[in-house]
This record gives structure tokens, sequence and C-alpha cells, in this order.
């Protein structure tokens, strides 16, 4: 109990107040070979002296990228929530593993609830089913085999060579676990069909393609918050598509699915619960622990359990002394399983549905100031009005404002996020990611979820990133 007593006190000290201090760095940035030698990373026949082994706690604490810090800006998910990490805490403390009702009793009925409560919130009002899985990608591969054994149940025993050329529709703004599922699940990644822009006309024209050349359609993607620019499909109009040619409609709202809570801004979600599953990570916007990822599916004909189930006879007995379908385990692909849900749950329990909405609605009010302070300043140019709580910007250095709109300028500043990022990394003052985009230059992406995070905090972003960059 002291060593834990010691490193709870360092985890206290060092991540949970100064990781989260404004005036501290948000990393201390070493190169990989800096690292090792800073390191000892060595494994070594004789353990080490409780004083070492704490050292090593500080040294992986020091140098790792501190994601809760006010002014991290850089990944879908931030910030430090209090009752989701002492969640974490009493599950790591406690061990349970999520297959039996024997063994996690009380994490069983808690995410049953959460669970429960999710889909309420998407609006399905007879129920339906789900899990708490290994993040959103491996939702998205739930959907995918999902989908394809409700169209053909017999290739879980028959295997590919019982399925037609199965075809997959999804927008070019989709994450790219859509791509890895089909690779993973023998469909293939030239069976995935990018529809440009999901509109309806131009998704039907591709399902259209694909069934002449003899193919068989069987699920369209639809994204509800992009990984890039925060944007939305149209869910109504592509349900309609899905049921005029009974096509299982997946929502991966891994990321926008947190607007759901909000009165002010759940439309970006309209049609949502015509879906057959959804993809939803309350450690996203929500901000829960990592990683808290939910799959949730409209079927109550146990679809996930035929889908996926074994029946290992040492672990889900049918003569059990309990009510066995309290055994969820065999709906997972995994058998081991943290209890992710509890993460979400304490924290609701905590906050409340109302708090949890304003949690939302401030970061997208957030994100709205910064990008009319974008609009405003001299040299920073927006890419598009942020539909979330994604920002999207140039920043044009003062050398390059009096070239003209033409291929010269694109490259010029193609080159200039890379460098700002590199000196904002080294000096730890913030981050902030960029990348390029269909035939656009580098430009930041800023994700703004956090509370702590201040119209302060928006306005150090612009000056920082202008004066990191106003040299180029």
């Amino acid at each position: 109990p002291s060593f834990i007593e010691q490193s709870i006190a360092i985890i206290m000290e060092d991540v949970v107040k100064k990781a989260t201090d404004v005036t501290e760095k948000v990393c201390e940035w070493r190169s990989p070979e800096q690292l090792k030698e800073l390191l000892d990373l060595e494994l070594t026949d004789g353990g080490e002296s409780e004083s070492k082994i704490l050292q090593h706690c500080r040294d992986a604490i020091r140098y790792s990228i501190k994601t809760t810090h006010p002014r991290f800006f850089n990944q879908l998910y931030a910030g430090m929530e209090p009752y989701s990490m002492v969640a974490s805490f009493i599950t790591e403390a406690l061990k349970p593993s999520l297959y039996t009702y024997e063994v996690a009793p009380v994490f069983t009925l808690i995410e049953d609830a959460v669970l429960r409560k999710m889909m309420e919130m998407i609006g399905w009002e007879e129920g339906g089913d789900g899990i708490f899985n290994a993040g959103g990608s491996m939702s998205n591969m739930y959907a995918v085999n999902l989908a394809r054994y409700h169209h053909y149940p017999h290739i879980k025993e028959l295997g590919l060579s019982a399925a037609p050329r199965l075809v997959i529709f999804t927008s070019r703004e989709c994450h790219y676990s859509i791509s890895k599922a089909a690779a993973l699940l023998g469909v293939g990644t030239k069976n995935v069909y990018v529809v440009g822009k999901m509109i309806s006309s131009a998704l039907e024209e591709q399902i259209k393609t694909a069934k002449s050349e003899g193919a068989v359609p069987f699920m369209v993607n639809a994204t509800a918050g992009t990984t890039v620019l925060g944007a939305f499909d149209p869910i109504e109009e592509i349900a309609d598509i899905c049921e005029k040619y009974n096509l299982w409609l997946h929502v991966d709202a891994c990321w926008g699915g947190a607007a759901l809570m909000s009165q002010k801004h759940k439309h970006l979600l309209k049609g949502i619960h015509r879906a057959n599953s959804v993809a939803w990570n309350p450690h996203k916007m929500l901000m829960a622990c990592l990683q808290c990822s939910a799959f949730l599916v409209r079927d109550k004909t146990h679809l996930l359990q035929r889908c996926h189930s074994a029946q290992a006879s040492y672990l889900f007995q049918q003569d059990k002394f309990y009510d066995v379908s309290y055994d969820t385990g065999d709906k997972s692909v995994q058998c081991s399983r943290k209890p992710d849900a509890f993460k979400f749950w304490l924290m609701w329990k905590a906050l409340g549905t109302r708090e949890l909405e304003q949690r939302v609605d401030r970061a997208l009010a957030m994100a709205r100031y910064l990008a009319q302070e974008v609009e405003k300043r001299e040299g920073f140019r927006l890419l598009m009005d942020p539909e979330y709580a994604n920002v999207c910007f140039w920043y044009i250095p003062p050398s390059l404002r009096n070239l003209s709109d033409g291929p010269e300028f694109w490259k010029k500043l193609h080159t200039v996020a890379p460098v700002i990022k590199e000196r904002m990394m080294k000096k730890g003052s913030m981050m902030v990611g960029y990348q390029p985009h269909g035939d656009k230059a580098n430009f930041f992406r800023m994700i703004i979820i956090s509370p702590q995070v201040s119209k302060q905090d928006m306005d150090f972003v612009l000056d920082e990133i202008h004066n990191l960059g106003k040299d180029l």
C-alpha cells in the first residue's frame, strides 16, 4: 500500500495539478533518440528499488503529452474529467472483465443502463441492443459485420465462399476504419464505393452502378461529425435511400454523437433514429476517460448475439443459478472487456444531462468565437464555417500576404503549418493539429472540447501561431 500511496501522490501533483495548469507546458518534447537516452527502458533479471520505480513514474509523466492541458487542441478528445478518471481508478483496482454477470455484476447492470439511456437519446423508443468496445474503429467494424450477417447469415458458418460481391457506400470524408473493416472482414477495400458528397442523388447513382456490375449493395455508412472538418451527412435523406433499396444504415457518430445531448444542436443528427446501428464515443466531446466507445443497434431480435456468439461452455453455462440473459459477453468479439460504461455512468450521475448539454453548447459556442476571431485577423483565413467544434484555418505569414492566390502561393503556404507545428511542440506552449485535405494546402485544425478553455485561450492560440510563424 505505501508504494500505491506514494504513486497516487505523484499522480495528484504531476498529472492532476500540473498537467491542467495553463502556465505549465503541454509537452516537454524530445526526439526518439534523446528520449531513449533519458529513459531507462531496459528490462532486467532483478527487480529495482521502490524509489527507482517511483522515478520511472515521474519520468513517464514528465515526457508524456499532457492531453488534459487547457491548450491541448490536437485530437478529438481533451481535458481532465475528474469523475470518469476516478471511475477508471476503481475499475483498474477491481480488475473486472465484462463477459458474465458472475464476475462483473455491478458493471453489467451499469453498461445496460447507459446503453438504454444512449438509445433514448438517439430516439429509439422501443430500445435496442448494444455493447461498449475498444474504440470507434471497432464499432464501425461491428457495423459492417452485423450488416453483412443481417443480409447473409450463412456467411458466419460457410465463410466468404458463400457470399456474392458485397458493396458498402460511404462518403469521401468518412473515417478510415470503414476501409479497414472491409479489408479485415473480407469485403475488400475496392468494394467500398465512395460517394463524393453524401447527397441522395449521388448515392442512388452509385447503388445503381454497383447493381449493374452484378454486385450486391448491403450497407451505407453515414458520418455525423467527420474527423477533419466536423461535417455531418444528411441522415434523413440517406435513410430514405436505404429504405428504398433495403440497405443497412450505419451512422458513425463517434465524434458528432454528443450533439444529441443538446436541444440546440441535435438537429445536426436529424433522422438518426432511422439508423440500424450507431457508433458513439463518449470519450470524445463528452470527455469520459479513454476509451469509452459504444456500438448501438436498433434490432431487438438478439442480432448481435447471433452474429458473434460462440457459446463457450466454460463461460456461458446455461444452467447457472441466476438469469443468464445478463451474461452479455457472447455478443462481443472480445472476450476480456473493460467496464468502460462505468466511466460515462459515474460522470453522468455527477453532472446530470443538463450539465453534459451545457458542455456541448459551450464547446460549440467557443468554436464559433474562434472562427469569428480568425475572420477578423489579418493573415488568418477560414477554410469553412464550422458545423461543429472543428475550426479549420490557414495562417498566412506577412511574406506571403502580397502574393496572388495562384499555384505559387499555395505551394509556399503548404510549408507554413508544419514549421509552426514543430516550433510549437519544441516550445511546448500548446498543441494544434494540421493537415492537407483533398487538393488544399496544409491548414490548422483546432478541436475545442474542454470546459476549462476560455476565450483568452482562443486568443492565445491565434497570437501564438502568429508569433511562431511571422518570420517565415
